[in-house]
């Protein structure tokens, strides 16, 4: 090639069914996007580029993450989203220099614990869509920094415990899974700002929840809650509390604590009465309380 000073190439939206070998000659290219083609394979050079540092190739067709990547130890982000990639390799670990990883929507059955050696993942990590029912403890104790987890649309039964370690943890999205209950740990993560959790088959939240004290937004529909642990008054800072569509049968008498809440839905509960103290929600912008028990309002509505 030419363009022997080349630093970004992008050729998404195309119809390549292969790449030409002479790529591994552009060693200084930083960012290559390949995102929407009809990839097999890419050329074993491509390992020799030692500048790059971002490269997608989600939506092509690859069924295995080629062995040339896992040579791309300066790698920052990776994007593999949308293909048919069964299994993820233990020598993952060595782009060790990852940031941002996408793995969504692909038919992994299993993660190798040698992927909690990608210790400097911030920007994101995203596991959705994929065939997952379970996560190693080891996978989480190596990402303090992770800020967003994506982890929906599996067969996930349960999560470990060490999902606790991701301290850095900003917003974790959990729906659409068969989640049962959660872990205590997750009450370590003091940083989170948005828990997305609907969908699953949850019974009851942790008791410790209220230690999540810079959580934003919570959203549970569409599980089998009945009852809402008393420490949920301490979330101070909690906007967005989403119940609906939970056999939820009362709400706690002290919920009027919950001074930064503007969105409250409990549609499809089976509440009859709202506690006295409601009427301190005074940022209060939206309530919805269609599809309920209720059988008078309070005189305070």
């Amino acid at each position: 090639m030419r363009l022997g000073r080349l630093e970004e190439l992008h050729l998404d939206g195309n119809r390549l069914t292969a790449l030409p070998e002479t790529i591994a000659r552009l060693r200084y290219l930083r960012r290559l996007s390949l995102y929407d083609n009809r990839l097999r394979a890419v050329p074993a050079d491509m390992g020799e580029l030692g500048s790059l540092e971002d490269l997608s190739l989600g939506k092509n067709q690859l069924r295995a993450i080629p062995a040339s990547i896992l040579r791309l130890v300066g790698l920052r982000r990776l994007n593999l989203a949308e293909n048919a990639i069964t299994a993820v390799p233990v020598k993952i670990a060595t782009l060790s220099r990852l940031r941002m990883l996408d793995l969504g929507h692909n038919r992994l059955r299993k993660l190798p614990a040698e992927l909690g050696a990608l210790t400097e993942l911030e920007d994101a990590l995203y596991l959705s869509d994929n065939l997952l029912e379970e996560i190693p403890e080891a996978v989480f104790r190596g990402m303090p920094r992770l800020h967003y987890l994506g982890l929906t649309h599996n067969p996930l039964l349960a999560l470990p415990d060490s999902v606790g370690d991701l301290t850095g943890l900003e917003e974790l999205r959990l729906y659409a899974n068969g989640l049962r209950a959660l872990p205590e740990g997750i009450s370590r993560l003091e940083h989170l700002r948005e828990l997305h959790l609907h969908d699953n088959r949850l019974e009851a939240l942790p008791d410790n929840l209220g230690a999540l004290m810079n959580l934003r937004e919570l959203v549970v529909s569409n599980n089998l809650i009945a009852h809402l642990p008393s420490s949920i008054i301490r979330l101070q800072a909690l906007k967005r509390l989403d119940m609906r569509n939970n056999p939820l049968e009362e709400l706690p008498l002290e919920i009027g604590l919950m001074e930064s809440l503007t969105h409250l839905d409990l549609r499809g509960t089976y509440l009859e009465r709202l506690p006295e103290s409601m009427e301190s929600l005074m940022r209060l912008e939206k309530l919805d309380l269609r599809w309920t028990k209720l059988r008078a309002l309070p005189v305070w509505l």
